[in-house]
């Protein structure tokens, strides 16, 4: 019962109604008996979301093509080491060759041909002013092509090292 004596020596606070103050909904129209100067239903302000910002304008000028930050340099080796990691691996598997027989073994003419013709593959979209997100959907997105990319170039030089160091083991 020592906590139902506390509540009894609270003071109750009674609030008087003010008839002057009313809250009314602006969404519905005003009831039968209401004052209001207006009779019509009022909506709240629905506005529109702004259009998007405009896609920034993508420079085709050579130097900024390759420039150091420019789309074309990480994309090029990265597409050059997605095709050299994989193309490795299936000679490796295939014949047995390590990447340093393979690259003894006729394999710089073949890597100069597919360089030369994935970097003319690549640099022409953007010359034409077609950004690298444009083209992007779905699973295969630019950043994804980035990280794919990063990700083959870390694999082909540790496949290198690994093969180097086993094969300096060896001797």
């Amino acid at each position: 019962m020592a906590a139902s004596s506390i509540f009894m020596v609270a003071p109750i606070t009674v609030f008087k109604r003010n008839p002057a103050f009313s809250i009314r909904c602006m969404a519905q129209t005003p009831q039968s008996g209401e004052t209001g100067s207006s009779k019509q239903a009022t909506t709240p302000n629905m506005t529109t979301p702004p259009p998007p910002p405009p896609a920034p304008k993508v420079s085709s000028k050579f130097s900024d093509v390759l420039a150091f930050s420019g789309p074309a340099p990480e994309r090029i080796n990265g597409r050059l080491a997605m095709i050299g990691f994989v193309s490795a691996m299936a000679v490796e598997v295939s014949s047995g060759q390590d990447v340093f027989a393979q690259i003894g073994n006729g394999g710089v003419a073949v890597f100069v041909g597919t360089s030369m013709v994935l970097t003319l593959a690549s640099l022409v979209p953007l010359f034409k002013g077609v950004s690298v997100q444009s083209k992007s959907s779905g699973l295969m997105t630019s950043d994804a092509e980035l990280w794919n990319g990063r990700v083959a170039m870390l694999g082909l030089v540790a496949l290198a090292f690994t093969e180097y160091v086993k094969g300096s083991a060896l001797v």
